[in-house]
């Protein structure tokens, strides 16, 4: 036997002994498996690999999520049910104040300004007093209808009086004709003398209080806001005279902008397809929140430059968010559809060659495959893969593909 054949000799004889050893002392026995290829490290079996699964084989895929978990990645969770695809056409805009909101405090009297209540900006409410002017005109025109009142008054009294005395045959029927003939005289002055008290700008509750105002207050005249709003111009200064030449002065321009316009020029390709009544919904550029309204107006007529039509649509504005002179766009519902089951589309995601949404349950969400319908620029219609009333998350849905995705490459 040569040299070479001792050594492989003794390497054998030396394995036979570790096997023998391996089998008495236990503690040594899976390293020499492993060196035999027998055995994997931490016991498992060679064909067997260590793998967390939240699915079993072919199975749905579960992403397991806690309740907290689901609320901290703040993602929203709505039922499937049945929706209205809405196709819209897009149109620029602009907000103006409505046309029936606005109010121009004007004054035709002859007189001065005597007081400023209000400044630029303030809020005003309807009746509330703007401005006090002092006018010769005004204390006229009370004088006048103080000494109508107290004449028509007595004239009264000896109408009165008199048909009495005839009515009992005291008196003659001329006594009698010539009282009532002066007893409407005086109140034909006095009806007259109050009317222009009226317009002039005073209410019936002002003209009441006149016989028991001190006689310096008969030059002095209230202006009143017609509307509540904003008071947006203010056109007089202390001291400005108005009402020359009988022409009527401006003093100011109030706006209620709780509600607004949206004017907007539509094209004659477009028109065919607009109706008054039809729901916008307006957004703008910066602007986080939307607004719905509705058209309210559509112009008979184009313009000559532009060869557009004017729309107008009306939408609330309690908040102030929409102010007038902004850039808008406005999207004009033109055409709802009904469907049968319809998802928001931030409830889609794209996940390999799939349309998944995901399925709220007990432990999580399963993605689940679907496929869609019909759709618009806010939902899209289920044709298969989901029932009504199953819960779906319907937004930051991207975290739940990142953990799908995530799954599968793990797999």
């Amino acid at each position: 036997m040569g040299k070479i054949g001792r050594l492989t000799a003794l390497l054998l004889a030396a394995f036979g002994i570790g096997i023998v050893a391996a089998s008495v002392l236990p503690p040594l026995a899976q390293s020499v498996r492993m060196l035999a290829g027998l055995a994997a490290p931490n016991g498992a079996e060679p064909s067997q690999q260590p793998r967390e699964a939240s699915v079993k084989d072919n199975g749905p895929v579960v992403l397991k999520l806690a309740a907290d978990q689901i609320a901290g990645a703040a993602i929203d969770v709505a039922a499937v049910r049945d929706g209205v695809l809405i196709r819209r056409i897009t149109v620029p805009g602009s907000v103006i104040p409505s046309a029936d909101r606005i109010a121009r405090v004007s004054v035709k009297l002859s007189g001065t300004v005597a007081e400023l209540r209000k400044k630029l900006g303030d809020v005003v409410r309807q009746g509330e007093v703007l401005a006090i002017l002092e006018s010769r005109e005004v204390a006229d025109a009370k004088s006048e209808y103080l000494a109508t009142r107290l004449t028509n008054e007595l004239q009264q009294d000896l109408f009165i009086r008199d048909k009495a005395l005839w009515e009992k045959g005291v008196s003659n029927e001329q006594q009698y004709l010539r009282s009532r003939n002066a007893s409407a005289q005086t109140r034909m002055r006095f009806d007259i003398a109050r009317q222009k008290l009226l317009a002039l700008g005073l209410n019936e509750g002002e003209i009441a209080k006149l016989p028991d105002e001190p006689e310096a207050s008969l030059r002095r005249q209230e202006v009143r806001s017609p509307i509540a709003g904003r008071v947006v111009e203010r056109k007089v200064d202390l001291g400005t005279a108005v009402g020359r030449d009988n022409l009527e002065t401006e003093l100011f321009v109030v706006v209620d902008l709780d509600v607004v316009w949206i004017e907007l020029a539509v094209s004659p390709a477009d028109l065919l397809m607009v109706r008054e009544g039809q729901s916008v919904t307006i957004t703008a550029r910066g602007v986080t929140a939307s607004a719905n309204g509705r058209i309210v107006f559509i112009s008979p007529m184009l313009e000559k430059d532009t060869r557009s039509a004017r729309v107008v649509a009306e939408i609330a504005n309690g908040d102030g968010t929409w102010r007038p002179g902004s850039f808008v766009t406005t999207a004009i519902a033109i055409e709802a559809q009904p469907v049968p089951l319809a998802v928001p589309l931030g409830a889609v995601q794209t996940v390999g060659e799939e349309q998944v949404v995901f399925v709220r349950v007990p432990d999580g969400f399963e993605k689940r495959a679907v496929v869609l319908g019909r759709r618009d620029a806010q939902q899209v219609e289920i044709a298969s893969g989901l029932r009504a009333g199953e819960e779906i998350a319907v937004s930051n849905t991207f975290v739940l593909k990142a953990e799908a995705l995530k799954g599968l490459a793990e797999d």
